[in-house]
């Protein structure tokens, strides 16, 4: 059976300037210092460029060491491989038309484990998030039923014990990471929350269920996204944004889409993640508090700075900051307590890693280590992570060794399938240094870790 030549493949090799033995020594080269065996050969990659399958652990190395030739981050999909998967098609967004329909959405997804194999292929179509968006911005509210008949009625009690178990799950998510606590969640979520929806509760209440239950939701999503499933974690977010429509919480649907625009960008989607970042600032103007307003601004600036736009991403970054400012002059909702001042200057060290401008990115990135609550585990550990890479493009290596050291050291963030790519791009860019006995030690600290990881999941 013949095969079609593997056109994507050819083609990013071409862009990287390297030969089938270039690719081949370089992969063989990155797994060992994995400390896994491929037997890749230019052979290998001359029947991968003619068009025949690849393990999925092989497209992985393949696609890290072409990202490091080429500066910009490469995907398996991108290199023409597991086309013919579910992972690659376009994903419906299926934005419900009305209340009934969400609720049924988010309890079929309720129903559905997080621990799906990790991804970082998730194709939206543009005209699919962009009818979604569009829909969030100029729908009319539902409103409330308030008083209806139903066999139970809800009061402020049960929406405080919704608020107190979505907090206790967001202690445990900042600590561990990797969608700890998403099955006990999910679980909660369908058998008592969803059901208050359906009972009978005043304006008042009412307005403050719906709003505790796409906390809830939300969490579920970022839960899902941690462990790497961004098929469940897009389709919570989007289910999240229409609940938040129904109550017209406009701050709240705008943090959404600053989610769904951090998930995005995280992919690499950049033109959608900059779409949704600037969805959230305008759909918010006037509807959000200062605090809120500087977390809009500071995905828009993410988005910005990983597509390589300094211009508009120093403006964004700016008024981020002339937001927070202001922070405390409005009333915050709980679910924003979290972005402190640490938490924007760990936001913006992204940003100026991924502008590449170096000095500016050691001083917010260390500022933004010393600033962290230890109690947020995670994101204390992606902050030494991107203080570590801002040390290397520095030039200090051994400084930047040792950042990251102490980021894996801490050991719980690694239950985060995010936190596991900060380190495995860290280890990308200081391949080349394989043979510094500092980089070497490293390698073998996040091989020990990683099997300490996988002994606990036994």
């Amino acid at each position: 059976m013949s095969r079609e030549p593997n056109a994507q493949l050819i083609a990013v090799m071409s862009e990287a300037k390297i030969s089938n033995k270039g690719l081949a020594k370089r992969m063989t080269d990155e797994a060992d210092r994995r400390g896994i065996e491929l037997g890749t050969t230019h052979v290998s990659v001359q029947r991968w460029r003619n068009g025949s399958s690849i393990r999925p652990q092989t497209a992985a190395v393949m696609a890290d060491v072409l990202s490091a030739k080429l500066g910009r981050r490469v995907t398996p999909g991108d290199l023409g491989f597991f086309g013919d998967t579910k992972a690659t098609a376009p994903q419906p967004i299926g934005y419900p038309n009305t209340v009934p329909a969400v609720l049924s959405m988010l309890d079929d997804l309720a129903q559905e484990r997080a621990d799906a194999p990790a991804s970082d292929q998730l194709i939206i179509a543009e005209n699919d998030l962009s009818s979604a968006v569009l829909s969030w911005m100029i729908a009319r509210p539902d409103g409330i039923q308030a008083d209806r008949p139903a066999h139970q009625r809800v009061g402020m009690r049960d929406v405080r014990a919704i608020r107190d178990a979505a907090s206790m799950f967001m202690r445990l998510d900042f600590k561990y990471g990797g969608g700890h606590g998403h099955k006990a969640l999910r679980h909660y979520f369908r058998h008592e929350v969803l059901p208050l929806l359906d009972a009978s509760y005043s304006q008042k209440v009412g307005t403050a269920l719906f709003g505790a239950a796409a906390e809830v939701s939300q969490l579920l999503a970022w839960t899902a996204y941690d462990t790497g499933n961004h098929r469940l974690a897009h389709r919570y977010l989007t289910s999240t944004l229409r609940l938040s429509q129904v109550i017209d919480d406009r701050m709240f649907g705008a943090r959404i889409l600053g989610n769904l625009s951090h998930q995005a960008n995280y992919l690499g989607n950049h033109a959608q993640a900059i779409q949704l970042s600037r969805a959230a600032v305008e759909g918010a103007k006037g509807r959000a508090t200062p605090r809120a307003m500087a977390l809009n601004s500071a995905m828009e600036a993410r988005a910005l700075s990983n597509a390589g736009d300094g211009i508009a991403a120093s403006r964004a970054m700016r008024e981020a900051e002339r937001h927070f400012e202001h922070a405390d002059a409005g009333e915050d909702p709980a679910w924003l307590g979290y972005f402190d001042e640490a938490e924007l200057m760990g936001e913006l060290c992204h940003c100026f890693r991924d502008l590449k401008m170096r000095r500016e990115a050691v001083d917010q990135a260390q500022r933004a280590v010393d600033s962290t609550d230890p109690k947020y585990a995670r994101t204390l550990g992606f902050c030494r992570m991107v203080l570590a890479q801002s040390q290397l493009l520095n030039g200090e290596l051994e400084a930047a060794v040792t950042t990251a050291s102490l980021a894996v050291d801490a050991g719980d963030s690694l239950q985060s399938t995010r936190f596991q790519r900060y380190v495995t791009d860290f280890q990308t860019e200081v391949s080349a240094h394989a043979a510094n006995p500092t980089v070497a030690a490293f390698n073998e600290k996040v091989h020990d870790a990683l099997a300490r990881l996988d002994e606990d999941d036994d």
